[in-house]
Parts: C-alpha cells; sequence; structure tokens
C-alpha cells in the first residue's frame, strides 16, 4: 500500500500535466522570430551598377553572419533579388540546407507572408531603408529609422507571440 501512495504522489508532483505540456508547446510554436539584416558591404565602384555584387569585406561578412547566427536553427531565409543580398543570404542559407526564398521589399510583411511564417524563424535580408521598414511593418508600428548607408553589421530581432504581443532590439556585429 505504500508503494502505491508513493506511486501516486510521485506522479501527482513529479510528472505535469500532459495538456499543459501539450499547450505550452503550442504557444511556443507561436511565436514567429524574424532576425533581419542588411546586404554586407556591395562594389561601389561603378555607380552605374544597379545591381553590384559584394566586395571581398562584404563576402567575409556574409560568412560571419553564418557564423554569427550558427545556433538558429532556421525555417526560411528571405532575400531580395540582387546579388548583394543574395550573396549575403547564401552561407546562412548553406548552414541551414535551405533554399532562398525571394521577395519584393515593396510588399513587405503581407497577409500571405504573414501567415506563411507564422510560429517559424526566418531571417530577411535586406537594405539599410527596407530592413528596418520590414521591422516596423511587423511590430506595426515605426520604431525604427533607416540604417545609415555606411552601417552593415546592424541585426533587427523581433518576436511576435501567439497574443499578438511584440519585443524586438537591435545588435551590432562587427
Amino acid at each position: 500500500m505504500a508503494g502505491i501512495i508513493t506511486i501516486f504522489f510521485s506522479l501527482i508532483l513529479g510528472v505535469n500535466n500532459p495538456s499543459e505540456e501539450l499547450n505550452m508547446e503550442i504557444q511556443q510554436e507561436l511565436v514567429s522570430t524574424y532576425y533581419l539584416i542588411r546586404h554586407a558591404e556591395k562594389d561601389r565602384s561603378d555607380r552605374s551598377n544597379r545591381n553590384p555584387d559584394l566586395t571581398k569585406k562584404g563576402m567575409e561578412r556574409a560568412q560571419n553572419w553564418a557564423e554569427v547566427l550558427k545556433n538558429i536553427d532556421f525555417d526560411a531565409v528571405y532575400s531580395t533579388d540582387y546579388n548583394r543580398t543574395m550573396q549575403t543570404a547564401k552561407p546562412t542559407a548553406d548552414a541551414n540546407k535551405l533554399e532562398i526564398i525571394k521577395y519584393d521589399a515593396n510588399n513587405l510583411f503581407d497577409e500571405n507572408f504573414e501567415k506563411t511564417t507564422a510560429g517559424k524563424t526566418v531571417l530577411v535580408v535586406g537594405h539599410s531603408n527596407t530592413t528596418p521598414q520590414f521591422a516596423n511593418a511587423i511590430l506595426a508600428e515605426k520604431k525604427y529609422e533607416d540604417i545609415d548607408d555606411s552601417e552593415n553589421g546592424a541585426l533587427f530581432i523581433v518576436q511576435v507571440f501567439a497574443d499578438g504581443s511584440t519585443q524586438s532590439q537591435v545588435l551590432y556585429i562587427n
């Protein structure tokens, strides 16, 4: 009898309610996390080139982003359709065995994107103006200004929780 009482109390005290565990898992799955970066340093040698590649320093930064983000399990990597953004996204996409999904910078965080990325962890590579605008669109407020043209190391992290609340921060990586 004492063994049954011990088992009973250990079950009550030691095991969480399975419905609570499931609820916690569902809540965690519903958190959408967006990592937004601007493309790395681009080649500025030809001012008429509207679609330049990254410089050597830019390629090194793109690799560095992959290293900085290596412990994040991305579900998707998005980039605008420019050489510099695609080249910035590629090392991280490759590390996560993901194809880069192209997005239209004029159509930020629309209903389709929000639905497709709900509950996921996503990297978005953009530009000095579109990256903070994208963060603002996710947050539904104008919190961030455009990035200075010389800044290539800003990392915006925006989370959207199941209840619709948000949080964000910006880190600067050299």
